[in-house]
């Protein structure tokens, strides 16, 4: 595997590419063109200048996170095709740039959902969290407001302002499309891509949905173990993959996660690991990295994603805000520096436990 970073830019980002490099093990980051909307065009100039500013720092581009699905894709609405082709043309300028990894998400209306930005945790970090009686509360257009006061000034991925005012449009748009609807669009969108990934040999990896079902009525179709091996299968390509995002499928307690990990062989392409830390099946808070302070056993994370032969990039995700740090909530540089550190940690302990039971066997 190869350890990276979310990094959204000089213009966006607190955290700097000096300080990533910084990070023991870090060689490489995750990152997009920030500015850009869905249904834009990414040009080949535009993707130059971000990667020659990342390697001018010591550092490469692992991947992208995201480029972004129009919601007439994801719709299915009469101009999707036009946007299709837009997304079509992105893949060649990225490929022609030599980047190969693209992580993507199909959630409708909102790319992710959580009803506080700023939770306080006895030790005094402050984390995302979630409760289903909050969203229950809530109409779907205040849920940006509900959070806006805790962004420290940032604009949050899949919550920019724009997007946000046309909420009640973009309900509307899904009206009458259920999971069967949703899947089959997916399915269309794959099907006109995949013979670009083909010629550029650009991986596609889906984001799960987070949380792990159905916010507001609308459709939610990558959940679960079931639903991940359909699309698979669907599109049966090795370029059709997913981003494996242990606190996304971890929202839902039904998922065992080191077992999808190993039903997934061969198509994961990328990964976000992190840690929940319940109170109960629907109200749950982001914790450290470290499996005693959440929920989950990130050793046996690591350890199906080390079982599996993964190679590709891997970076902590969402860390807690600590130490008197001021950044977008989820994404300082602190908390994610000791995530990656464990995950490394967790790595190089599997990986030589691995390789000396393997020398005694063949002794």
């Amino acid at each position: 595997m190869e350890m990276t970073l979310r990094w959204y830019g000089s213009q966006h980002d607190t955290v700097t590419l000096e300080q990533i490099r910084q990070i023991p093990g870090v060689k490489g980051v995750i990152t997009t063109l920030y500015d850009t909307m869905p249904g834009e065009v990414w040009s080949r100039q535009q993707i130059r200048a971000m990667k020659a500013e990342v390697e001018a720092a010591g550092l490469h581009v692992a991947g992208i996170e995201s480029v972004n699905v129009h919601e007439s894709i994801k719709a299915g609405a009469a101009d999707r095709d036009i946007y299709i082709d837009h997304y079509r043309q992105t893949l060649e300028n990225l490929g022609e740039e030599d980047i190969h990894l693209v992580c993507y998400n199909f959630m409708p209306v909102f790319d992710w959902t959580r009803t506080e930005l700023a939770r306080r945790r006895p030790d005094g970090s402050t984390v995302l969290a979630y409760t289903q009686k909050a969203v229950d509360e809530l109409i779907p257009e205040n849920m940006f407001t509900s959070i806006a006061g805790d962004l420290n000034g940032s604009i949050m991925p899949g919550w920019e302002p724009e997007r946000m005012e046309q909420v009640k449009e973009l309900f509307a748009m899904y009206k009458g499309i259920n999971e069967e609807k949703l899947f089959e669009n997916l399915t269309y969108f794959l099907e006109r891509i995949m013979p670009v990934c083909d010629r550029y040999d650009i991986n596609m990896a889906i984001h799960p949905d987070d949380p792990a079902w159905s916010v507001f009525g609308l459709p939610r179709i990558i959940t679960g173990k079931e639903k991940i091996q359909r699309m698979l299968k669907v599109v049966e390509n090795p370029h059709n993959g997913v981003t494996f995002c242990s606190g996304s499928y971890g929202t839902n307690l039904k998922n065992d996660l080191p077992d999808m990990i190993r039903s997934l062989k061969g198509r994961i392409h990328f990964a976000h690991v992190r840690n929940l830390k319940f109170h109960s099946a629907e109200d749950f808070e982001e914790a450290a990295h470290l499996s005693s302070d959440g929920s989950f056993d990130m050793y046996e994370i690591v350890k199906a994603l080390y079982e599996i032969g993964f190679s590709g990039p891997i970076r902590p995700d969402h860390g807690r805000m600590i130490w008197g740090e001021k950044a977008m909530p989820g994404y300082g540089l602190y908390d994610r520096a000791l995530g990656a550190a464990y995950i490394n940690g967790l790595w190089e302990a599997i990986e030589k436990n691995a390789k000396a039971q393997k020398a005694g066997e063949e002794r």
